[in-house]
């Protein structure tokens, strides 16, 4: 394989980008900064407009993994010096990272003994709180056991369990992005000046192939649109340019988009939850929930069994209205641990896909097709990464297309705030699922 900068082809871009999500934004923005020709493609009319745009956008450190708390550790410093990462300003402003800390309630030891050695082998700040140490910091809290998690026509629904939970595991440098939709833009504006391009409103409808390599893409107009690198960020829609590009054969792990749904209501009275609340993360109830402008709480699900997963076959035709069923399970589920939690007569949320791998960790590597790369099953855990996610694809990109066989020789990527050293092969097509994964998703 001959590198990027030698290719003799003809071309118009160095690097097409599918996706103009926030992790499909930040590989243009690193590729624009390694000198490349950059052009972000998406369907909608703008940047993060997407599944991004519905993003809770948690940022928090407690991941199954190491590898996992190593990539969103590495990546919490950039949205705390967001304006540095970015560079250039914004004429809508600048998105800002709320560092309300994540309380994680204790409801299963083996989880936290995990959580406990990741973030001390990564010197990662924690707290350990005990159930008195939760009811004096946020006493609107009930610290009663209540699961696991039921529907709410479960006849023992709102019987409480035996005892209270054993406390929680708090980590004060996480929380939440405002909006992710303008941290997006953010993003583009700062690979526009670095000489990247966007176009909007524009479908991806086939991948050209030459010889087993990539060449480019076909839009739906039918113009042709040349390049040597094409990279799959197309988030719930990934599954579908994978079978354009005919890579999934060569796949162990492969995306599929689910539908979720997030709710609001208001803080209960008294509350000021944006200086009181937290993220909040609940396995006991089967949610999670953050605090919302307007003294509001955002409510997501965690994925508790007796939740039914909703497969969506065409990304482009779902239902997108809030159902009363799922608004019930996760409003009700949420008053259980705040007992004075208002509950509106009126259902008020949203919906949107997430793009999920069989095991719930995200795609970042090459495919069986030179050329053509994968960043793909990111929604729903993965917004929180995306600056780092964008150095390192990068990195992995100009890396395979200088020769290196990634698949036997893989690319590291030494993380310059926390001196960590990320082995891409975590995030391999062709690896095994991973059995220590959580298989469940927070923000």
């Amino acid at each position: 394989m001959v590198g990027l900068g030698a290719m003799q082809m003809n071309r118009e871009y160095d690097v097409i980008i599918i996706g103009a999500g926030i992790i499909g934004a930040a590989i243009g923005l690193e590729m624009a900064r390694a000198g490349k020709k950059t052009l972000n493609i998406d369907k909608l009319p703008a940047a993060g407009y997407g599944s991004t745009s519905n993003s809770c956008a948690i940022i928090r450190t407690h991941y199954s993994t190491l590898q996992g708390t190593a990539l969103a550790w590495e990546s919490l410093f950039y949205w705390k010096q967001w304006a540095d990462y970015l560079g250039t300003p914004d004429e809508l402003g600048l998105a800002r990272f709320k560092q309300t800390g994540v309380l994680i309630f204790k409801s299963n030891d083996s989880e936290f003994d995990t959580w406990r050695r990741h973030h001390d082998a990564l010197s990662i700040p924690y707290e350990e709180w005990d159930t008195k140490a939760v009811q004096e910091k946020m006493p609107f809290l009930s610290t009663n056991v209540y699961g696991p998690p039921k529907l709410p026509d479960d006849p023992s629904f709102f019987d409480a369990g035996q005892g209270e939970i054993s406390g929680g595991f708090f980590v004060p440098e996480g929380g939440y992005v405002s909006d992710p939709q303008l941290s997006t833009h953010n993003i583009q504006r700062a690979a526009e000046a670095a000489g990247g391009e966007f176009l909007f409103n524009q479908q991806v409808v086939d991948i050209l192939k030459e010889d087993n390599r990539c060449t480019g893409v076909v839009l739906n107009g039918g113009r042709q649109i040349l390049a040597p690198v094409v990279v799959n960020a197309a988030g719930p829609h990934s599954f579908v340019i994978n079978r354009l590009a005919d890579v999934e054969k060569d796949m162990n792990i492969t995306t599929r988009a689910l539908r979720h749904e997030v709710h609001f209501v208001p803080a209960p009275e008294g509350v000021d939850i944006e200086k009181q609340g937290a993220v909040m993360s609940d396995d006991d109830i089967g949610g999670y929930c953050r605090p919302e402008v307007g003294n509001a709480i955002l409510i997501g699900s965690q994925d508790p069994k007796c939740d039914a997963q909703e497969w969506v076959e065409d990304p482009d035709n779902y239902d997108t209205e809030v159902s009363e069923a799922q608004w019930r399970a996760q409003v009700y589920r949420l008053a259980l641990r705040i007992p004075e939690l208002p509950i509106p007569a009126h259902p008020r949320g949203l919906v949107d896909l997430y793009d999920v791998t069989d095991d719930w960790i995200p795609i970042y590597d090459k495919s069986s097709l030179d050329g053509f790369y994968l960043a793909v099953g990111t929604s729903g855990n993965q917004y929180k990464t995306a600056p780092v996610v964008g150095k390192f694809m990068a990195k992995l990109i100009d890396a395979c297309e200088k020769g290196q066989e990634h698949d036997n020789e893989p690319v590291m990527y030494s993380c310059p705030k926390t001196g960590v050293d990320l082995d891409l092969s975590f995030y391999s097509r062709l690896r095994k699922i991973n059995a220590d994964s959580s298989f469940s998703v927070l923000g």
